[in-house]
């Protein structure tokens, strides 16, 4: 298998349909988009399946993709969109089956401590989804996606100073929202 390097000569290769650069090009992306999408959704089966929907969209506008910001940057983005795109579907309501109500003990040592931990996380999830669009999509690829303040700017268009900004304001909101929660 060849090594195409870096992400741009890499997208070459995909675009010139060079044997299993596509494949390539979806090992190199697919953990960190995945894991993006598990923080959004706090689900893995949705998160995959939000996965396999930002690859099909990311293969549509491939062509499109003017190399502004980073690959992964742009999967981020798209991903993202994907995950908005869900939250936005009018719920589906599905009938509760008894047998699938039972409980189930946990006897791990440390479990009250994960329950902890597991609604901290859901209560920051939320918390960020809250957020006005700007702030939270900002949040989500800096934090959540490990995507540089400068890379997001480029994908934003708007300067490294603004995102900062947005980061700070976000941090601050989030700061004020998660104090309210534990109350």
């Amino acid at each position: 298998m060849p090594d195409w390097g870096d992400d741009r000569s890499l997208l070459a290769a995909v675009g010139r349909g060079e044997e299993g650069a596509a494949g390539a090009l979806v090992d190199r992306t697919y953990p960190k988009v995945f894991g993006l999408l598990v923080q959004l959704t706090a689900d893995r089966d949705l998160a995959a399946d939000l996965t396999q929907e930002t690859y099909r969209r990311a293969w549509a506008a491939l062509g499109s993709f003017d190399g502004r910001a980073q690959l992964s940057t742009w999967l981020y983005r798209i991903a993202y969109n994907a995950f908005l795109n869900h939250v936005r579907r009018p719920a589906r309501m599905v009938p509760w089956d008894d047998k699938l109500a039972l409980t189930v003990r946990d006897g791990r040592a440390g479990a009250e401590a994960e329950l902890e931990a597991s609604e901290a996380r859901d209560r920051l999830r939320r918390a960020v989804l809250a957020l006005p669009e700007e702030l939270r999509c900002v949040v989500v690829a800096r934090y959540w996606a490990d995507a540089p303040a400068t890379e997001i700017a480029a994908l934003e268009r708007v300067t490294e100073v603004a995102i900062r900004k947005r980061l700070r304001r976000a941090l601050d909101r989030l700061a004020v929202a998660m104090k309210e929660t534990t109350r």
